[in-house]
């Protein structure tokens, strides 16, 4: 009888033991914070469920915990592409949901600095998003799903309006041209559509001249003199004989545009040398400062600019052609001796 009785003693002890482990576990797996510091992690495609635990194990305070949190969550299963934070307060099986529900957090997409050929808007976009610049070069050459966004393959750079964004690493061009459009349009505010109206320019005409004032200046304190220029340009009936439009030509690729450069281009309509008004399509992505420079003009007369003979980056700025002869004589004299005196120097 005290045999058996020891016995049961010794069973209830060990069920005992045994529900208090997995209850210890449960709380381990379920409640408590698992991991040592914030991590970024991206899961790519063709990831497993096991690559994601190895490297989530790095930061993981007990491994075995992520290992049958993975488990009992059937995350071979269930588990999404994406970008997860993964913090200090995160349980075993929080992290577990996590992917397999999807839940992101969102990443910064920035779109600025110059952005004039195609292929160097896909580089910068596909290394910032779970996708390859092939896919997002096709994206812009796509004419129905530009079509969705108002815009062509060819004025596709006046759909993107450079800033930052918060989107989800895994987002599709159509949803980044979403953002792009939603961003165009609140910019477009009446104020500014009703200036566009004023100075007998379409959105579009608005988005051609700001992408030639972006590409002539580094500066965008001179913006609305450069804008300036050209409206007056426009006003008076004289060709735009923008350096920028040829360079476009030539995908920016030339260091100095000589008349060789234009005359092999004279038939392009984006060649504003040999023909009148504006280039068919933007040339490059303006922005905000470009667009807004066009909008509100420098009030003076000016007709020419050339670069300052300082060497400064800046422009300087004429009202007449003599005038503009004389300072662009200054600068050819300042570059000459600028050349002649880097030739002596490396002898």
């Amino acid at each position: 009888m005290k045999a058996r009785k020891t016995i049961a003693i010794s069973i209830l002890a060990l069920s005992l033991a045994v529900t208090v482990g997995f209850a210890l576990l449960w709380l381990q797996d379920n409640k408590l914070p698992n991991f040592k510091e914030e991590y970024n992690l991206y899961v790519r495609p063709g990831m497993t469920a096991d690559d994601v635990r190895a490297e989530l194990s790095a930061v993981a305070r007990h491994p075995a915990s992520l290992k049958r949190a993975f488990r009992s969550k059937q995350v071979h299963n269930y588990l999404k592409c994406g970008h997860f934070v993964v913090r200090p307060s995160h349980s075993s099986v929080y992290v577990a949901r996590m992917l397999n529900n999807g839940w992101q957090t969102p990443v910064k997409l920035t779109l600025s600095g110059s952005l004039r050929l195609r292929g160097e808007i896909a580089s910068r976009i596909a290394s910032q998003m779970m996708m390859d610049s092939t896919e997002v070069r096709a994206a812009m050459e796509d004419k129905e799903l530009l079509a969705c966004f108002g815009v062509t393959p060819e004025t596709v750079f006046s759909l993107f309006v450079p800033d930052t964004y918060e989107v989800f690493w895994t987002d599709s061009m159509r949803d980044i041209f979403s953002r792009q459009k939603k961003a165009l349009d609140n910019f477009w505010t009446q104020d500014r559509q009703a200036k566009a109206a004023a100075l007998g320019l379409s959105r579009m005409q608005v988005a051609v001249l700001a992408s030639i004032v972006r590409s002539e200046s580094y500066h965008e304190s001179e913006y609305p003199s450069v804008a300036s220029v050209y409206l007056n340009r426009l006003r008076k009936g004289m060709k735009l004989q923008a350096c920028p439009t040829v360079m476009f030509l030539y995908d920016f690729t030339l260091n100095r545009l000589l008349k060789s450069h234009i005359q092999a281009k004279k038939d392009s309509p984006y060649n504003t040398y040999t023909h009148f008004g504006l280039p068919p399509a933007p040339i490059c992505v303006p922005s905000k400062a470009s667009l807004d420079a066009v909008l509100n003009p420098a009030g003076e007369e000016y007709l020419y600019f050339c670069a300052d003979s300082r060497f400064n980056g800046y422009n300087v700025f004429s009202k007449t052609y003599a005038e503009h002869c004389r300072k662009a004589r200054e600068y050819q004299k300042a570059f000459n001796e600028r050349q002649k005196a880097r030739q002596q120097a490396s002898k």
